[in-house]
C-alpha cells in the first residue's frame, strides 16, 4: 500500500530563524552597536537628544507591534536593487566613520539596516512598517548646520513676539534679533532658552501619540501632525515669556536657577496638553473623516 508523505507546512515562523538569517543579524549588530554607542555618548546626553532612548524603545515596540503584518507579506526583495543601494551606503558609512561625523554615520547606518531588511523581507514589509521606520529617525542627531538654519528664524520670531506681548502689557522691554532688554536685564534667547532644543522631542512624541490614536484615519492623522510644530513653537513662546517675567520680577539669579528648569517643564507640559486639546477640538472632523465601520 502506497502512502503519500506530505511535507511539513512551512510557516513564516519556521522560516525566520535560519542560520543565514542569524548570521545576518549578528553582522548587523556588529555594524550597529559601535555607532549607537557613539550616538548615546554624543547626542543622548544633551538636551537636544535626550529623547533618543525613549524614541528607540517606543520605536522598537511599534515595529514588534506590526510583526504580524510583516509576516503576512514577507518575501525576499530584489537582490540587485539591494546591492545597488547598499554598496554606496557602505562606502559613505566608512568615510563618515573615519571622519567621526556622527550625524552622517548614524543616518547612513540606519539606511543600510533598512536596505538589509528590504532584501530579507521585501518592499511590502517595508511599507507595512513605514511609520515606525520614519519615527526611529528621531533617535539620531540632526545635522547641526541644518538644525541651526531651521531654528534661527524661530528664535528671532519668538524673541520678537515676546517683546511685542510684554510691551503691550506695559513692561519696559525692547529687543534686537535674539537679544531682549527688559528693565535693567539683558537676555540672549539661545536655542536652549527658547526651548527649541526640545522641538524635536515634542515632534517625536506628538507623532507617536497621533499614530497610536489615529493611524486608521490617515487624513486626520496628517492634519494633527501638521499642528504639532505650531503647538511646540507656541509652547516655546510661553517658556520665553516666563523666563523674562521671572528675571524682571525676581532677578537674574532666579531666572537662571530653579525657575529656568521649571519654565522648561512648563513648556513641555503645555505642548503635550496642546496636542490633546487640538485633538479634542477636532473631534467632529475626526468622526466625519473616520473610515466606514471604524468608530472614531
Amino acid at each position: 500500500m502506497l502512502t503519500t508523505i506530505t511535507p511539513p507546512k512551512v510557516t513564516p515562523r519556521s522560516r525566520v530563524w535560519t542560520p543565514a538569517l542569524l548570521f545576518l543579524i549578528a553582522a548587523a549588530l556588529v555594524f550597529l552597536i559601535p555607532t549607537m554607542l557613539d550616538v548615546a555618548r554624543e547626542s543622548w546626553s544633551t538636551e537636544q537628544g535626550a529623547h533618543g532612548p525613549l524614541v528607540l524603545a517606543t520605536g522598537i515596540w511599534l515595529v514588534l507591534r506590526e510583526r504580524h503584518r510583516v509576516a503576512a507579506v514577507a518575501a525576499p526583495g530584489n537582490a540587485l536593487i539591494a546591492a545597488v543601494l547598499l554598496v554606496p551606503l557602505l562606502a559613505l558609512f566608512t568615510v563618515a566613520r573615519i571622519t567621526s561625523v556622527i550625524e552622517v554615520e548614524s543616518i547612513v547606518m540606519y539606511l543600510c539596516l533598512i536596505v538589509v531588511f528590504y532584501a530579507v523581507y521585501g518592499g511590502a514589509a517595508v511599507r507595512a512598517i513605514w511609520f515606525p521606520l520614519v519615527y526611529l529617525l528621531f533617535v539620531f542627531p540632526p545635522p547641526d548646520t541644518l538644525f541651526a538654519a531651521l531654528t534661527q528664524p524661530l528664535k528671532i520670531a519668538i524673541s520678537q513676539w515676546s517683546v511685542d506681548i510684554l510691551y503691550l502689557l506695559g513692561y519696559p522691554v525692547a529687543g534686537s534679533g535674539v537679544t531682549i532688554q527688559i528693565g535693567q536685564y539683558e537676555m540672549l534667547v539661545a536655542a536652549a532658552c527658547a526651548g527649541l532644543n526640545s522641538l524635536i522631542s515634542l515632534t517625536a512624541l506628538g507623532l507617536f501619540y497621533t499614530y497610536l490614536r489615529h493611524s486608521s484615519n490617515w487624513r486626520y492623522m496628517l492634519l494633527l501632525v501638521a499642528c504639532i510644530v505650531p503647538i511646540a513653537v507656541l509652547a516655546n513662546l510661553v517658556r520665553v515669556l516666563m523666563l523674562l517675567l521671572i528675571t524682571y520680577h525676581f532677578g537674574e539669579a532666579a531666572g537662571q536657577g530653579f525657575f529656568h528648569e521649571l519654565a522648561g517643564m512648563t513648556m513641555f507640559v503645555t505642548a503635550l496638553l496642546g496636542i490633546f486639546v487640538i485633538d479634542w477640538i477636532f473631534t467632529p472632523l475626526r468622526q466625519r473623516w473616520a473610515p466606514e465601520g471604524h468608530i472614531a
